[in-house]
């Protein structure tokens, strides 16, 4: 049983948690998901089950897309709802012309210095297990891309906003940021994700649905071929399988593989399943050109 689920995560829980529950549901011990949500935050959670696991590498990558409200004139520990108050400030002349200045500063690439409250690393330790001890250390800002950052509406102290960023974009440090940039301090106040690559919230299924399914898990959402079907597709001869699949070289001629600028590969040779993730390497024209496809995952 090896899945890609679109999972709409519910509030209150943590991705572990829904994991767990899917691990429990399915019967199928390797499961995994491709993208934190905190556990205020609701919305798109891909989870991977069976050798579909092996998949989160390529997954992980994906822009993501959300939408959400950020509160003005009261900011946390935290950055979001759940945290202590550590200040708060008038927001009289903060407008909506201001707001969409602001945001324009945000669009492209920004460094983030991670929250406290966040699975980074410092020294081997994840920083909210220092945080829960009361410790504050030092962290090195990260550079993330905000491809766009749109004003929904503004019902003060309410900012509704949508935003599309690279993976590794704290949105909740984007809201204390922006927070700072108007001069009156904000926190995230929620968050839906709505996007992640090409999964969307349209076909996102409920927790619940997950679990009525069962072992029968695999009705739901796609196959391993199928979750990459924005990558082309290299169909392989049974002899191209067998060099596959013992991690030999593929020399592929000019107008078996699709052109669209992905270098990376799904080779199949039913149409149906995964047997391996290739990278294509194009041949110059004195070798006759095409490509050698070098298999970097395979899965049998």
């Amino acid at each position: 049983m090896d899945r890609v689920l679109v999972v709409d995560k519910p509030s209150g829980m943590t991705s572990h948690d829904v994991v767990e529950r899917v691990r429990r549901a399915s019967g199928v011990r390797r499961v995994g998901h491709a993208g934190t949500l905190d556990p205020s935050a609701t919305g798109v959670l891909v989870v991977l089950v069976g050798k579909a696991t092996r998949l989160a590498e390529f997954l992980l990558d994906a822009d993501k897309e959300y939408q959400g409200h950020m509160v003005l004139g009261v900011a946390t520990d935290t950055q979001d709802a759940d945290g202590r108050v550590v200040l708060r400030r008038g927001i009289e002349e903060v407008t909506e012309a201001k707001i969409r200045e602001v945001f324009k500063t945000f669009e492209g690439a920004i460094e983030q210095i991670p929250p406290m409250v966040s699975a980074v690393k410092h020294g081997g330790t994840p920083l909210y297990v220092l945080a829960r001890k009361g410790i504050v250390v030092d962290r090195l800002p990260r550079r993330v891309v905000v491809r766009r950052l749109s004003l929904v509406g503004y019902e003060p102290p309410t900012v509704e906003f949508q935003v599309v960023c690279s993976k590794g974009t704290y949105v909740r440090t984007l809201a204390h940021d922006i927070g700072e940039a108007l001069g009156c301090g904000a926190h995230l106040g929620g968050l839906r994700r709505t996007r992640v690559g090409r999964y969307t919230i349209g076909e996102a299924v409920s927790l619940e649905e997950v679990e009525r399914a069962g072992r029968g898990v695999d009705r739901l959402g796609y196959s391993m071929f199928e979750a990459l079907d924005d990558w082309p597709a290299l169909h392989v001869t049974p002899a191209e399988r067998d060099t596959v699949t013992t991690g030999g070289v593929l020399e592929v001629e000019p107008g078996r593989l699709p052109e669209t600028g992905q270098d990376l590969v799904r080779i199949t040779d039913d149409g149906r399943q995964l047997i391996a993730v290739g990278r294509a390497m194009e041949r110059g024209e004195s070798a006759g050109g095409g490509y050698r496809i070098r298999p970097v995952r395979v899965f049998g």
